[in-house]
C-alpha cells in the first residue's frame, strides 16, 4: 500500500499548503491529495483556495511525489474541456506524476454557478460524458461533441503530455461499478467497502488502483485531538447521500449540532497514540485498496505532525 498525504483546501490557505505539500513529501509520503472544493464543509475550518492554482505551484515544489485531485466534478463548476486542458497542464509541470482523480460532485461546491442541483442518476450521466469528452480531448485531436449534456466545438489540446493522464473515478456502490470500472483507469472509494473493490476488480478490463483517504488527527494531548476533530470533522458522519446534497456549511452546521465529540472520536483516531492511528488504516488494507492518504484534522499542529509525528506514523502503516 502507498501512503499519500492530503492537501485539505478546506483547513488551510494556499501558502500554508504549499509548504505542507514539500515537508509531507521530506517525511516520506508517497503521493499528495488535493480536495477540489469551492466551500469548506464547516464554517471553523475556514478556507478553499483553488485546488488546480494550488497543484500547479505543488508541481514545481516537489520533485518525487505523485498528485492527484480526490476529486474534481468536471461536468457544472468545470466544463469538461476545460478539466482536460487543465489536467493536461497539470501532467507536463508534474513531469508524469499527476492522476485525474473524478466524481460526481457535492451540492456544496457545485451550486454556485446557479444551475441547480441535479438528481444522482442525472449526476452519474454528467459524469460518463464528461469522462468520454476528456478521454478524446487528451489525444490531442480536434474534438467536436454533440451529447445529451455536452457541446465541444472544434476543441484540440496542443500541449498533451506523450503518456496521456491516467483517471481514477470516485464511486460508492455497484451501480457506480458497472457504470465506471469500464471508463476509469483507478477507483476512488470514501469507505473501506470490500465488496465495491470487488466488484470493480472484476469489471475493470486492466489493472487499477484502489485510492482512499483516512482521517487522524494527531495531537500530544488527546482531549485537544477530539475538541478540533469534532469542531472540524463532526461532517465527516453523515455518509456521502447526506455529504453529497447539502449546499452550503450552514446546512453541514445544522444538520450535525447534535454530533457530539465523543462520536466524532469513535469514527476518527485521536490523540498521540500512533499505533492507534495505524491501526485505524486495516479496513482499508483489508478491503484491498492500494493507496491510502492521510488527513491530519486542522491546519493547528500541521507542522508539527509532519516534523514529529508523520515519520513514525508511516512506519507504523507500512508495518501493517
Amino acid at each position: 500500500m502507498r501512503i499519500g498525504y492530503t492537501l485539505m483546501t478546506e483547513q488551510s490557505g494556499p501558502r500554508e499548503l504549499l509548504q505542507y505539500a514539500v515537508a509531507a513529501e521530506e517525511a516520506g509520503f508517497d503521493f499528495e491529495l488535493s480536495s477540489d472544493h469551492y466551500s469548506p464543509w464547516l464554517p471553523e475550518q475556514g478556507h478553499a483556495p483553488n485546488a488546480w492554482v494550488l497543484l500547479g505551484a505543488v508541481a514545481q515544489a516537489t520533485r518525487r511525489v505523485e498528485l492527484m485531485t480526490f476529486v474534481t466534478c468536471p461536468t457544472m463548476r468545470y466544463h469538461p474541456a476545460v478539466v482536460a486542458q487543465q489536467a493536461a497542464t497539470l501532467q507536463l509541470l508534474a513531469d508524469g506524476r499527476f492522476v485525474l482523480g473524478l466524481g460526481a460532485g457535492e451540492n456544496l461546491n457545485e451550486h454556485v454557478i446557479g444551475d441547480g442541483w441535479p438528481s444522482i442518476a442525472v449526476r452519474h450521466d454528467l459524469l460518463e460524458e464528461a469522462v468520454h469528452i476528456i478521454r478524446e480531448l487528451l489525444t490531442g485531436e480536434l474534438v467536436t461533441w454533440e451529447g445529451q449534456h455536452f457541446r465541444v466545438d472544434s476543441a484540440r489540446l496542443w500541449d498533451v503530455p506523450d503518456a496521456g493522464v491516467q483517471l481514477g473515478i470516485a464511486v460508492s456502490g455497484a451501480h457506480g461499478v458497472e457504470r465506471f470500472a469500464p471508463l476509469g483507469d483507478h477507483l476512488v472509494q470514501a469507505t473501506p467497502d470490500a465488496d465495491v473493490v470487488t466488484g470493480w476488480t472484476d469489471k475493470h478490463p486492466g489493472s487499477s488502483r484502489v485510492f482512499g483517504q483516512l482521517p487522524v488527527c494527531w495531537d500530544p494531548d488527546e482531549q485537544r485531538a477530539v475538541e478540533r476533530a469534532h469542531a472540524e470533522f463532526r461532517w465527516f458522519g453523515g455518509g456521502w447521500s447526506v455529504n453529497a446534497d447539502l449546499p452550503t456549511p450552514a446546512g453541514f452546521t445544522g444538520a450535525t449540532q447534535f454530533v457530539r465529540p465523543e462520536d466524532v472520536a469513535s469514527s476518527i483516531a485521536c490523540g498521540p497514540d500512533l499505533d492507534k492511528l495505524a491501526e485505524s488504516a486495516r479496513p482499508f488494507l483489508d478491503a484491498g485498496f492500494t493507496d491510502l492518504s492521510i488527513v491530519q484534522v486542522g491546519d493547528h499542529n500541521q507542522d508539527r505532525f509532519l516534523a514529529e509525528a508523520a515519520g513514525p506514523l508511516l512506519e507504523r502503516l507500512r508495518a501493517l
